[in-house]
């Protein structure tokens, strides 16, 4: 069994925590608000409770930024309304609350998780969750980042106002689907992955140049 060292203290990491823990990783990149929304669902459903009645469950919008201006979590790929964040964010918020729960500074949070890898955290998130995990098909939030979304009503070219759906497909990117299209009974993920496939096809004879 896998075991991760948490604020000093040996735990075991059940396999099943790690399992589902990773499964987050097929509904990355989220935005900012949808990134806050998730860590605070799985925080929640874990039924994780502070130490420090000074620490708040679930990180807001604002927080996340904070954290990133104090190095604590790094940039986004992207800018403003296109800025994107991937299953790596998720981990590194989660860990940051999670020993801000325990009674943590942000000086030894910093110190502590400056040069971790992306496995050491997985593994300490893991860790401090446990077995109440919430799986991310049980979180509405959670594929926020990959489903398709609600983008209108927007204006349609005579005048109407119709409702539209969005897959991100990659910073800066996005693919809009009228309501209603046979598109959007096709998973969003699998739009995704061959929109994505297109796209690297289209890029490739243009760097050639």
């Amino acid at each position: 069994m896998p075991v991760a060292r948490t604020a000093g203290i040996l735990r075991f990491v059940p396999a099943d925590s790690l399992f589902t823990l990773r499964e987050y990783r097929r509904h990355a990149p989220w935005n900012v608000r949808d990134l806050a929304a998730t860590a605070g669902a799985i925080l929640a459903g874990s039924r994780v409770r502070p130490l420090s009645a000074s620490a708040a469950v679930a990180p807001a919008e604002r927080t996340i930024r904070f954290y990133i201006a104090r190095g604590l979590l790094a940039p986004p790929e992207g800018r403003g309304t296109a800025a994107t964040y991937s299953y790596r964010h998720l981990l590194q918020l989660l860990a940051i609350k999670l020993r801000q729960m325990e009674g943590a500074p942000l000086v030894t949070i910093g110190r502590e998780f400056q040069d971790a890898t992306g496995d050491v955290l997985e593994r300490r998130v893991a860790a401090a969750l446990g077995e109440h995990l919430p799986h991310p098909d049980g979180l509405a939030v959670a594929a926020a980042g990959r489903a398709f979304q609600t983008a209108g009503p927007v204006a349609a070219p005579d005048g109407g106002g119709e409702r539209w759906r969005r897959v991100p497909i990659a910073p800066g990117v996005e693919l809009h689907v009228r309501e209603g299209h046979p598109l959007t009974a096709v998973d969003a993920d699998a739009v995704a992955h061959q929109v994505r496939d297109a796209l690297a096809s289209l890029e490739a004879p243009a760097n050639r140049r």
